[in-house]
């Protein structure tokens, strides 16, 4: 079978690879289990290839048509649609941002279509999608209301790829993941960044700014259960998910206070120490539109999981990242 990343040279694209690798094989179109025998990466950057002969890396832009159609042919059987602008950045350009997230995502869609093999479709999407006044329990099917550009384009693709499903074009299935955190590497333009940054550079001995008050709660999942999930997601079955394709991860509801205090009981006073609180208007009202909790029991019962506790976050961070 083949598989497609888009988004393959990014943190999660990267990460998914290395674990679809080492599992070697995925539920294909008739559910069974089949070997990998190829596995692209098409990002407007180079992936890594890992040295490992079943990976094929493509550059280029997935909003060009005949790329797409070359990479979602009969042979390909599942997608991981992984590509998007961030949150911060699609706010400041519209334009971007409704390329990437949402005319990219329907020009996949629409490839699949014309492939004729109903491939598996994987679509990540985000907490961004909810805002305004919300009820005490967020749930899978509480009615979208963003408060962010990303957030509209996200919420679009999400229905498109529902109605791609129900018209039987692809096997499709929508994975709202919560903020990640801890993210590897550099700070992006994400209005969550800081999630990640508070705890990534004072573990690594570098001063962090928090642009949001400690009481902010966040609905958090690490790299490695949003990984796992990605996966597990993959393998459920079109009649387990029935006419709803969309699923609200399962994460941990912490506030920032909360995501300090553990920073201190893996990194010592010292570290906490390196973090300054300056809030950002703009971030605050994006990341307040956000639910700092949701109703995960559908993803639970489905067998998805989410992290124990945010120490252990931190802990899986330094052993994955630092060690």
């Amino acid at each position: 079978m083949n598989v497609l990343i888009t988004g393959g040279a990014g943190f999660l694209g990267q990460k998914l690879a290395r674990a679809l690798l080492a599992r070697g094989t995925l539920s294909g179109v008739d559910g069974s289990q089949q070997a990998i025998d190829q596995l692209v990466l098409v990002d407007v950057v180079q992936a890594n290839d890992f040295g490992d002969p079943r990976v094929r890396v493509v550059t280029g832009d997935i909003t060009d048509p005949a790329l797409m159609h070359s990479l979602i042919d009969a042979g390909a059987t599942s997608v991981f649609h992984l590509a998007a602008v961030v949150s911060g950045q699609a706010e400041a350009d519209f334009d971007l941002g409704m390329r990437i997230n949402l005319d990219a995502s329907r020009l996949l869609l629409e490839a699949c279509r014309a492939a004729g093999h109903k491939p598996r479709v994987v679509f990540t999407s985000s907490v961004a999608v909810y805002g305004g006044k919300l009820p005490d329990v967020v749930r899978d099917d509480t009615a979208l209301n963003p408060q962010s550009s990303y957030g509209a384009q996200k919420a679009i693709a999400e229905l498109l790829l529902n109605d791609f499903s129900r018209k039987g074009f692809v096997d499709g299935r929508v994975l709202r993941l919560p903020t990640i955190s801890v993210r590897p590497g550099k700070p992006n333009k994400a209005a969550s960044s800081f999630a990640s940054g508070i705890i990534r550079e004072p573990l690594n001995g570098e001063d962090a700014v928090c642009p949001v008050s400690p009481a902010l709660r966040l609905w958090l999942l690490s790299p490695r259960r949003a990984i796992a999930a990605l996966i597990a997601g993959h393998e459920l079955s079109g009649d387990a998910l029935g006419t709803s394709r969309t699923i609200n991860l399962p994460g941990l509801s912490v506030s920032v206070a909360d995501m300090v205090a553990a920073l201190e009981k893996v990194g010592g006073p010292e570290a906490v120490a390196r973090i300054r609180f300056a809030p950002d208007p703009a971030v605050e009202r994006i990341v307040q539109s956000w639910p700092g909790a949701w109703d995960d029991s559908r993803a639970r019962a489905l067998g998805l999981e989410g992290d124990a506790d945010f120490e252990s976050v931190i802990r899986a961070h330094v052993e994955d990242e630092l060690s």
